[in-house]
């Protein structure tokens, strides 16, 4: 109470303000319009704006001050960092909070690995807010090292910052009156909850909406855009590095206007936040597609805000936190100074890394015989038919490449075989198949980071290769190599939960560029091609997907066997 008097007394202007932000253009995100005033902070809030007097002030002549952006959906674990590395990368960028569905460690630590997680988050610069993991594992055709239960959830839900539910991944479970489905939504502290519908639409988005799920992230076209909004869904716009629905969806900023309509990134890679920026690249690319600044910037700060319900998060005004963005620009959107709580971000502390984290990649000798298929009797085969910047796929059946008796992988028809290898309980567990989309002409790419359960993920051109890769993973208790020929050619070490690294920013990206660079010189035509060979095991992204149980037809919910027509 001392501290609210204080700060009413700095805000009617008989006390200095701790800092003025003095001689910038403010945006005011309710009325989405530009104010000249000053901005009084006293004990990290916004106080005031106006003429105010402070002991400390910044110079924001000729500078934007907008508020911290919110990323409304988003995983930590993707950026393959440990989060004091992940703060030091984003803060610069304009990103002051995040909202995370640590679904990610959850299928390789369970709750363990998600308490540890939001433990390591404590007193970071970056607000990092969580929902508790809905799905773990996404679905019955997936296998994480252990099933999140609804006690489990009830434990989470009641950690201080965790929001509500995450994604309801098991979409078609919702739909159709799932008794274990609806018995989460039923849960104290779910009566906030994200979604994840990808493709539903019609009476089938209805039954998803009534159930109470009131945003939704996977959207891909403007008629399912505005079939969300008009449902009385949150449309979360989502650019990440595998799934980039940004341009697609723009428009209905410009038709509806921001009041429902929130930016997230989902999954970006290290290189792809290095490179082109967070939050801020989808104010940027909103802007160049021509979507007014104001109403991107409030995507990307009030809007993902209102949302989750963080009252003190997305505006510039008083009683918000004065988390502040000042913008030479409002074309590239790249900050000149981000300010926290109303302060320069300082030295961000290391974490210690406990042991029980790692070695968390349990699987056995894998040879090359065991990717071997047998030629079917049909001749035909499914084929998983990856869609380029998409992580939807199509459901593909060709006739099947054989030698010897066996199907083997084809350059020139741009078939490779993929497989995916328990890794959490030794069980053995392989599932088989076929992709096209890669390009690869020879070689080998794996990687532990395989949505969502995270066992090894693996395409090829050699089983040789293939089995050569799946042992370099084990041997370093996680992370993504590229083998051709036998030979290690790149490798990026993911020793925490075969999903994060322990090194700093600049070392996990030049290793991640190495393992990209390394794939295209095998002929991989993708962009990125990791990011697309990870959603190649979620088995609730239509329509066809692998997980170590087998081939999934996700539109039916049911496995399919490799042979068509079986």
């Amino acid at each position: 109470m001392e501290e609210l008097a204080r700060r009413l007394a700095v805000a009617r202007g008989d006390e200095p303000a701790d800092v003025v932000v003095r001689g910038g253009r403010v945006l005011c995100v309710f009325t989405r319009e530009w104010l000249d005033a000053d901005v009084a902070v006293a004990d990290g809030y916004v106080v005031g704006l106006g003429d105010y007097e402070g002991r400390e002030e910044v110079d924001a002549s000729g500078r934007y001050v907008v508020p911290g952006f919110v990323d409304a959906h988003m995983h930590l674990e993707s950026a393959k960092l440990l989060v004091d590395e992940f703060a030091r990368l984003v803060l610069p960028l304009g990103t002051t909070a995040v909202v995370a569905d640590p679904h990610e460690i959850a299928n390789v630590l369970g709750t363990d690995g998600v308490h540890w997680l939001a433990d390591l988050c404590h007193g970071l610069p970056l607000d990092v807010y969580f929902m508790a993991s809905s799905c773990v594992p996404a679905s019955e055709f997936e296998s994480p090292r252990r099933a999140l239960r609804p006690g489990d959830l009830e434990g989470l839900l009641r950690r201080r910052r965790v929001l509500g539910l995450a994604e309801m991944m098991n979409f078609p479970g919702v739909v159709a009156g799932d008794e274990g489905e609806l018995e989460k939504l039923r849960l104290d502290g779910a009566t906030h909850v994200d979604g994840h519908a990808p493709g539903v639409t019609g009476k089938a988005l209805n039954a998803y909406a009534a159930a109470g799920i009131r945003s939704d992230h996977e959207a891909i076209t403007l008629d399912e855009g505005r079939e969300r909004l008009r449902a009385g869904m949150w449309l979360l716009i989502r650019e990440a590095t595998g799934a980039r629905n940004l341009a697609a969806l723009a428009p209905l900023l410009t038709e509806y206007g921001p009041g429902r309509i929130a930016f997230c990134t989902d999954d970006r890679e290290p290189e792809h936040i290095a490179d082109d920026g967070h939050v801020n690249s989808m104010v940027r690319d909103a802007v160049a597609a021509g979507v007014a600044p104001e109403d991107a910037l409030v995507a990307a700060t009030l809007s993902p805000s209102t949302w989750h319900g963080l009252a003190e998060h997305g505006a510039v005004a008083p009683g918000y936190r004065a988390d502040l963005v000042l913008l030479p620009d409002l074309e590239e959107f790249r900050p000149e100074l981000v300010l926290k709580r109303g302060a320069p971000v300082g030295e961000i502390r290391r974490p210690d890394v406990p042991e029980w984290v790692k070695h968390t990649v349990r699987v056995g000798d894998v040879a090359g015989e065991r990717f071997s298929l047998p030629a079917p009797a049909s001749g035909r085969v499914r084929v998983i038919g990856v869609v380029r910047d998409q992580i939807v796929t199509e459901s593909l059946v060709e006739d099947a490449p054989l030698a010897d008796g066996h199907i083997v992988a084809d350059p020139a028809r741009d078939l490779a075989k993929i497989a995916v290898v328990e890794r959490h309980l030794g069980t053995g567990r392989v599932g088989l198949g076929l992709v096209r989309g890669f390009g690869l002409a020879r070689g080998a790419l794996a990687s532990t980071v395989a949505h969502d359960a995270h066992n090894i993920v693996v395409v090829g051109m050699s089983d040789g290769d293939m089995a050569a890769a799946v042992a370099r993973l084990r041997e370093l208790g996680g992370g993504v190599v590229v083998v051709d020929d036998g030979e290690l050619r790149a490798e990026l070490p993911l020793p925490v939960a075969g999903l994060l690294s322990t090194a700093r920013l600049d070392e996990v990206v030049a290793a991640s560029r190495a393992c990209v660079e390394a794939a295209h010189a095998l002929g991989c035509e993708l962009h990125s091609p990791f990011q697309t060979l990870a959603f190649l095991a979620l088995s609730v992204i239509p329509r066809l997907k692998i997980t170590d149980r087998g081939l999934v037809d996700v539109d039916a919910f049911r496995l399919v066997p490799l042979e068509a027509g079986a």
